[in-house]
This record gives C-alpha cells, sequence and structure tokens, in this order.
C-alpha cells in the first residue's frame, strides 16, 4: 500500500512532499513511489504515531478524583478512597477487559500509538488491541508501595527499561524520597522515573551524570499536588519523555497533555512533539523505529489536515483524522472513511464511535458498552 499526495514529517519543524510505501507493518520506502495500490492522501499531513509514556489503562473510565492540591500522592489515594469509595468501586465493577480496551481507544483517538502501561500485562493487549502496548520493561509501583523495589530493579536486565513512580510529592518529602532512591541504587541508566517532582537540582545533576530519565505528566502533577518540574529540569540534559497519567488524575488525553505542557512550561512546540516521538522513543529504548517515518521502521502514522503548518504546530493545534498502527487503519474520521472506502473496503466494517470533543470516527476494535452515568477521561462517549 503506498500513501499517496500527502505531506510526510521529517522533523518537528519540517514536512517533505513524499509518498511513503507500506509493507508487512513497515515502512518500505519513502519518496516519489510507483504502485497501483495508493491511498489518496491529498491535502494531508502525516506525522509519526504518538508514544505515551505512562498510563494506566485500566483507569480511564474514572472522572478526575479529589481536592487538592495535597503534599503527596499517598495523601491524595488515602482521600480518594475515604470520599469517593462508591464512585470508585462504580468503576471497578466494569470488567478489566473493558476498561484496558477503552483506555486504548482513549490514547488512539489523541494520536498515540504505543503505550508504557504501568500496571501488569494483560492477554487483551494482543488480541486486536487498538495501540501497542509494551512488554521489554519492568515496572513497580513506588518506593512506599513496592518493598522490594531494589530487588525488583536488580533483576530488571540493563538493557530493558526500569519504569517506577519517584518524588511524588512536595514541601521536602518528595526530595527525601530522591535522596533514598540514590541511596538504594535506583539512579541507574536504566531507570525511568515517573512525575520526580521532588528532584532538586543537586539530585538532577546527578540523576544526568548516572543517565536516568524522567516521564514529565504535567496535568496529573497540576491536579494532585499544585506543582511539576521546574523548567530548569525540563530544560536540562535528562531524557524526557510526555505521559498522560490516568484519568483519576490527567486533564483528558495526549492533545490535551500536550497543551497543558506548553501552557505551564513556555517550551517550544519541537520540544513537546520530540518528548512524545524520537525523546520517547530513546527513554524507552524502543527500537523499531517508534517516533519516526523512516525506511524500515513500524508504520505507525497519523493524518491530519495540511493547513501550512510545521508538524510540531500541528500536534498542538489540531487532532488526528487518522491513525495507522503497524500500517494498518485504527481510526478514520468520517471525512477519510468516505473517501477511503474505495480502497479499504474493510473501513465498512469498522465501528463507529463519537466522542465528546474529538468528534465523529470510526475504529476497528469493537467499543465495549460504556455504562450509565461514565465516561472516557471526561468525555462523553456515544458508541
Amino acid at each position: 500500500m503506498i500513501l499517496h499526495g500527502a505531506r510526510v514529517a521529517v522533523s518537528p519543524d519540517r514536512a517533505d512532499c513524499a509518498d511513503i510505501g507500506v509493507a508487512y507493518g513497515r515502512i518500505a520506502a519513502v519518496g516519489r513511489l510507483p504502485g497501483r495500490h495508493r491511498l489518496d492522501c491529498s491535502g494531508y499531513l502525516i506525522l509519526p504515531g504518538l508514544i505515551n509514556a505512562h498510563d494506566h489503562l485500566d483507569f480511564n473510565l474514572f472522572p478526575r478524583l479529589g481536592n487538592g492540591p495535597y503534599e503527596s500522592a499517598t495523601e491524595w489515594a488515602l482521600d480518594i478512597h475515604a470520599k469517593f469509595e462508591d464512585r470508585i468501586q462504580n468503576v471497578l465493577a466494569v470488567p478489566l477487559r473493558e476498561r484496558l480496551l477503552w483506555g486504548g481507544l482513549r490514547n488512539l483517538m489523541s494520536g498515540v500509538t504505543t503505550v508504557c502501561h504501568h500496571n501488569p500485562w494483560n492477554k487483551v493487549f494482543g488480541e486486536r488491541f487498538p495501540v501497542r502496548v509494551l512488554r521489554a520493561l519492568a515496572w513497580a509501583h513506588s518506593l512506599e508501595f513496592s518493598k522490594d523495589l531494589q530487588s525488583l530493579h536488580a533483576a530488571c536486565p540493563s538493557t530493558q527499561p526500569f519504569v517506577f513512580h519517584a518524588g511524588e510529592a512536595v514541601n521536602g518529602a518528595g526530595a527525601r524520597e530522591m535522596e533514598a532512591l540514590a541511596r538504594l541504587g535506583l539512579f541507574a541508566s536504566n531507570s525511568v522515573m515517573v512525575h520526580a517532582v521532588g528532584l532538586n537540582v543537586e539530585l538532577m545533576t546527578l540523576a544526568q551524570e548516572r543517565g536516568c530519565s524522567l516521564v514529565w505528566c504535567p496535568s496529573s502533577n497540576l491536579f494532585t499536588l499544585g506543582k511539576t518540574l521546574p523548567r530548569k529540569i525540563l530544560e536540562s540534559d535528562l531524557p524526557i519523555a510526555l505521559g498522560t497519567d490516568s484519568a483519576l488524575t490527567a486533564e483528558g488525553d495526549m492533545i490535551d497533555e500536550l497543551r497543558v505542557a506548553r501552557r505551564v512550561s513556555g517550551l517550544s512546540e519541537s520540544r513537546l512533539y520530540e518528548m512524545v516521538t524520537v525523546g520517547a522513543a530513546r527513554v524507552l529504548r524502543l527500537a523499531h523505529g517508534e517516533g519516526t517515518i523512516q525506511r524500515g521502521g513500524v508504520a505507525d502514522l497519523l493524518l491530519f489536515r495540511d493547513r501550512g503548518l510545521t508538524p510540531a504546530q500541528t500536534l498542538l493545534a489540531q487532532v488526528p483524522e487518522a491513525v495507522l498502527v503497524g500500517g494498518k487503519p485504527q481510526m478514520v474520521s468520517a471525512d477519510l472513511a468516505a473517501l477511503w472506502r474505495a480502497s479499504l473496503p474493510q473501513i465498512a466494517r469498522f465501528h463507529p464511535l463519537t466522542i465528546c470533543g474529538r468528534g465523529s470516527m470510526y475504529v476497528h476494535a469493537e467499543p465495549p458498552p460504556m455504562a450509565a452515568g461514565l465516561s472516557l477521561a471526561g468525555r462523553q462517549v456515544m458508541a
């Protein structure tokens, strides 16, 4: 299959007119390509699929819960269970498979094609799940809730990321936790620290020396703690990826997260683009071309209407019209479904889905029923 007639992202700030040849889930070629099976993409801009470096896929039917800011994530957790236990149990009554699938759809509709899920692997991820879920990693919750954190890290191969919550507290508690992690040897080259709000300048230097990486979840941090990573850390040499966290504390989906990140940090669109593409791929040690459009890489691709903006500007300003994972459409807008129906007859078997603020679309994975009173990351769903 050849995607024809679009501009294709080369970097955050540049896109060139080119065709993309897709075969066996990979990008076979990029350029002016011959071939009969051509998919008309005229008037569109193609970006690489996004990488969400932190989510709890099974927690995305929750509303935002809490009345922060809190001193720590632990204080937040105790408070919501004390005040909102009925609402929590209402969501947990939904079968796990259905909650996971909705979490995948939440990512898909915002252009995420690869997710780092911070909970146990589930067999549903191998059953035509709408997005890729990373498996080549080890994870733990945190120093407080994973008493064997040090041994879990020691058991993780040095070639794989070890992902854990770190320093999710303020007023000195977060810094003390980060100091304890350093003493335990958790400032390591394969350590991927999620949140790290307690990271100070001295510990930042140590983290850089040891080769640590961070995952930044600004909307979750602000909702829970009232603060997030300072610009000095965000502009440092530390590898940093962007994550949404779950709907329990996040603003919405990855599009919302990018916009919050831009608003609170003032970082450039190009820097944020990197945090969900090549930068995230480096943090999570992805080695199959994720976050790029290159020959031999995975054919995880997004189509946006081409309004003459750069790829990075487009990402911050629009929502995707189509998402391909491994070269196969997983979501298409109503407009593209009409345009492509003759070339891709399988679209006729896709399932209609309308999500408030994200429009009407067709998805390959059949959406589960949505229980009364629930929403997807705060957005009303009409499946």
